[in-house]
């Protein structure tokens, strides 16, 4: 089955109940809570739904917005983005492109080339470390 034909059953017995009001209602945590806001290790920060890569750690930066915040996607279309009024204002919201998962928002006051800041909520983003990234892939291989 995959990720975006879940029912809502699934994704509630996958996530924590923090993760879910992010990831499956489009809710947002609290500025200066989540745990991957101060994280500086070197690694991928993937979606906490699915898995999907979506942001190295060498696009991460602090914004003093209160979330992770990032330059760019990690490469290939890994994210959505979608227009969204709520609340009164325009604003494109960000979302896992292979579950549907709501991330956060991308504003156009960002420091990197394209000039963007990927306004993400921690609870939406796993993190995988360099080194696990190097160990999934000396243990990918043949056993005898």
């Amino acid at each position: 089955m995959s990720d975006k034909s879940k029912s809502d059953t699934e994704w509630r017995a996958k996530l924590t109940p923090e993760q879910y009001r992010v990831l499956r209602e489009g809710s947002t945590e609290a500025p200066f809570t989540g745990e991957l806001l101060s994280n500086k290790d070197r690694g991928l920060y993937v979606c906490a739904a699915c898995g999907e890569p979506l942001f190295g750690s060498d696009t991460k930066y602090d914004s003093g917005s209160g979330w992770p915040s990032f330059t760019a996607p990690v490469e290939g279309e890994v994210v959505a983005e979608l227009s969204d009024t709520s609340l009164g204002m325009a604003r494109t919201e960000v979302r896992c492109a292979k579950c549907e998962g709501h991330l956060g928002h991308v504003f156009p006051d960002g420091p990197g080339p394209a000039g963007l800041r990927y306004c993400i909520n921690s609870a939406s983003l796993g993190f995988k470390k360099d080194s696990e990234k190097d160990d999934a892939s000396r243990d990918g291989g043949e056993h005898d």
